[in-house]
């Protein structure tokens, strides 16, 4: 339970970062969980907090984004689906199982995505019309395991999931990125109810975070329009190599 106004405000600051850094680059659990660890929360009550709390990113991105977002709904609706399944079953898994074989091969998972996110154009070429005819199997098998990610443990879980679209679908990177959002933030809608039904969240830290983060991804998702495609996918990457380098250290 948070009572201090202070460390209520902070909260709501490091959502607002939170919001910004995930709607822009995919990383808000880099901010918003270490300042729900130095607000006092234990390690796993911090992140399934974290999880309801991105629930703000995942709104404020998608009304930050609604042009970029405009004709998507076909290709959004599947993954959207299977992401949700897959961050229920991953948030499952957070609650019976111990953490630490998972999360051992996280900073590879994040280091391995920003490799990807890098060269993304490059593999979408070699992968130039796998997605003409709708969702490829492989697609949405990737799609489903970075939602159970998404669900155990979520940070980086945006730069998974950019990697991914970046490299199979061609179009701009802010619209790639809008849709990111979305399909993202439902792996988190089911995760989320189940660490709600289990009583762990502490509501008072979730709402800071997620007011916070609803006016920063709004804001994020409204920058991202303006900002150079290349500089702004390969500043992501470095992002997430440094992301997996400090989680690999720690």
């Amino acid at each position: 339970m948070i009572t201090d106004s202070g460390t209520f405000l902070l909260l709501v600051l490091a959502g607002v970062g939170a919001g910004l850094t995930g709607a822009i680059a995919g990383l808000a659990s880099l901010v918003s969980y270490p300042a729900l660890l130095a607000a006092g929360l234990p390690p796993v009550t911090a992140n399934v907090t974290n999880t309801v709390a991105m629930l703000g990113t995942t709104a404020g991105g998608a009304a930050g984004a609604r042009p970029e977002l405009a004709g998507q709904r076909q290709k959004l609706v599947p993954l959207c689906v299977i992401t949700t399944i897959g961050g229920a079953c991953g948030g499952l898994v957070l609650l019976l199982t111990p953490s630490d074989a998972f999360t051992a091969i996280v900073p590879w998972l994040i280091g391995g995505a920003s490799i990807v996110l890098m060269a993304g154009p490059r593999l979408r070429r070699l992968a130039e019309g796998a997605e003409r005819h709708g969702l490829s199997p492989a697609t949405g098998i990737a799609a489903f395991c970075i939602g159970i990610y998404g669900g155990y443990f979520g940070a980086a879980a945006g730069v998974l999931m950019l990697a991914l679209l970046v490299s199979v679908w061609s179009q701009p990177l802010a619209r790639t990125n809008a849709a990111k959002n979305l399909v993202t933030g439902s792996a988190n809608l089911l995760a989320a109810i189940v660490f709600a039904v289990t009583g762990k969240v502490v509501w008072t830290a979730a709402l800071a975070v997620c007011l916070g983060s609803l006016g920063g991804a709004w804001l994020g998702s409204t920058l991202v329009r303006h900002l150079p495609a290349t500089p702004l996918r390969i500043g992501i990457g470095i992002a997430g190599l440094g992301l997996a380098a400090v989680l690999a250290f720690s």
